[in-house]
């Protein structure tokens, strides 16, 4: 079984492409931008550098499946080895087995997320958890907002429960006994959740790691929510970036517990379609004949 096919004329696929790249550029240009001037950005550089869809990728335009690129230069796409030529056009061609097991691990572990419900609560304290009892601090060139001594002070008398293993593995050694969870990579799937902030930031990471297979206009909307869920991500952090415009949610305090609290469920609900649209395309891929398989 393979997905509808829309022929896409070369006019309107043009057109869509560079709307992508319009879309794109009011991160990708200002992220190169500060690169040249060799300017750390301690909130957006980890979309860039954490995850690793390099700009120049971030702005490239794919349809994804069932799409046939008309036009002379949709030859241009030939380039990629997952496209093929067609009598129509150009389109995607199926998955190699490689990226099947990529496209079957990203719907096990959305599926499972999927199907929990959100934990909310946990109120960024994983941040805080990074730079307990340690001069070595990711952001050295930002003050803590409570003091070296105020900051572990907030995570000692804070029930910290992160169930997010890449989060949980940049815990310093003095705050990972202090965690409610052990997470690990092999529970991944087991463990996930859809409140979690980085679990969310991740379905940006699911998106590309089936590039060029994701439509592109899913990359950016999984992106754009990294960069809304990242922006308070580390106003909840111990760090003062009021410098760079970023309030803080104090969520060593009452009223900023609730504040993030509200953020977190608004993200969870935003999150909730881009998961199923991933979902959804992972089982149209895994639909279509693999590559290599014999169709006598």
């Amino acid at each position: 079984m393979t997905a509808p096919e829309v022929v896409l004329p070369e006019a309107d696929w043009h057109g869509l492409r560079d709307a992508h790249v319009a879309r794109v550029r009011r991160w990708t240009d200002p992220h190169q931008e500060r690169r040249v001037r060799r300017e750390k950005h301690p909130v957006l550089d980890f979309l860039f550098t954490y995850y690793s869809h390099r700009p120049a990728h971030l702005e490239r335009w794919h349809p994804g499946p069932g799409v046939v690129l008309a036009g002379p230069s949709a030859a241009e796409y030939l380039r990629w080895p997952a496209y093929a030529a067609t009598d129509a056009g150009v389109r995607l061609g199926p998955l190699t087995p490689g990226r099947r097991a990529t496209a079957e691990f990203v719907l096990s572990l959305l599926s499972a997320t999927a199907s929990r419900p959100p934990r909310l609560g946990c109120f960024g304290l994983h941040e805080w958890a990074m730079v307990y009892r340690t001069a070595e601090v990711r952001h050295a060139a930002w003050p803590l907002r409570l003091g070296s001594a105020g900051t572990d002070a907030v995570v000692e008398s804070s029930t910290i429960k992160c169930g997010h293993f890449d989060a949980y593995r940049f815990f310093t050694p003095p705050a990972r006994p202090l965690n409610t969870l052990r997470p690990t990579r092999e529970g991944q799937v087991e463990l996930e959740q859809p409140g979690c902030l980085h679990a969310t930031m991740d379905l940006f990471k699911w998106a590309y790691k089936l590039d060029p297979h994701t439509p592109s206009d899913l990359v950016a909307d999984c992106f754009a929510l990294a960069v809304d869920v990242r922006t308070l991500d580390m106003r909840a952090s111990p760090y003062d970036l009021s410098a760079l415009g970023y309030a803080p949610v104090p969520i060593e305090t009452e009223r900023g517990r609730a504040e993030y609290v509200r953020a977190q469920s608004a993200f969870t609900e935003r999150a909730a379609p881009l998961r199923a649209r991933l979902i959804s395309l992972c089982r149209t891929l895994l639909s279509e004949v693999p590559v290599g398989t014999d169709h006598q």
